[in-house]
């Protein structure tokens, strides 16, 4: 049974491949490019794939059949205006990234695990989702309907062996975010580890009671 993690090639995404590796599993990370071979173990098979378009989910899906976890990392964060001037595109873009990669990509893997009776869905969100922020609306709310679209999601899988989950991270210790806000602490950010360890736990057979939470992870903003 594979892994399959996609972002796989952002910060988050280096951190959950090494915590999957760790465990020995087959583990498949898709981004939108790889420059380099980007992990030497064997386990790893990357795929580069661009999971705004349907068929590239269908596509990443059946190349990591079966797949037993998705480990959903994709996402972007973008605003800085109030609603009431806040553009289409970003509307559009938040949408985009942090809403439908998620419902093409649920949509990609949930019948083969159906049929398998046997399956775990973890996505990424943000603290946002449940505190949004001023000035950033339509990343607040992509978030929220991000925690919606899972807690869906399972309600319509419970008692069929698959379990859908989503955590919420408030800032994430990574060089992007560093870089971004040099002026901040990151030692109180929640680390790439931290998040990586949560997800792994929620992939294993110690949470199958576990369904439809979206659990918080803020470190110590």
């Amino acid at each position: 049974m594979a892994i399959l993690i996609t972002g796989a090639s952002g910060g988050l995404g280096k951190a959950v491949v090494e915590a999957f590796l760790a465990t020995g599993a087959t583990v498949y990370g898709a981004a939108l490019a790889w420059k380099n071979q980007p992990h030497s173990n064997p386990g790893f098979h990357p795929v580069e794939a661009n999971l705004l378009q349907a068929s590239e989910c269908d596509r990443v899906a059946n190349l990591a059949a079966p797949v037993h976890t998705l480990l959903h990392l994709v996402g972007g964060f973008d605003g800085g205006k109030p609603v009431g001037e806040t553009p289409d595109e970003t509307w559009d873009k938040m949408l985009e990234l942090n809403l439908r990669s998620a419902q093409m990509i649920f949509r990609a893997v949930l019948p083969a695990m159906t049929k398998a009776g046997k399956g775990r869905i973890v996505a990424v969100g943000s603290r946002a989702a449940v505190e949004p922020m001023a000035n950033f609306a339509a990343y607040s709310v992509s978030k929220a309907a991000l925690v919606a679209l899972v807690k869906t999601v399972a309600l319509e899988v419970k008692d069929s062996g698959i379990t859908a989950n989503v955590v919420l991270p408030s800032v994430i210790d990574t060089p992007a975010n560093r870089a971004a806000m040099a002026s901040a602490n990151p030692s109180k950010w929640v680390t790439g580890e931290s998040i990586a360890g949560l997800l792994v736990w929620l992939a294993s057979d110690a949470a199958r009671d576990v369904n439809g939470a979206a659990i918080p992870i803020y470190g110590r903003a």
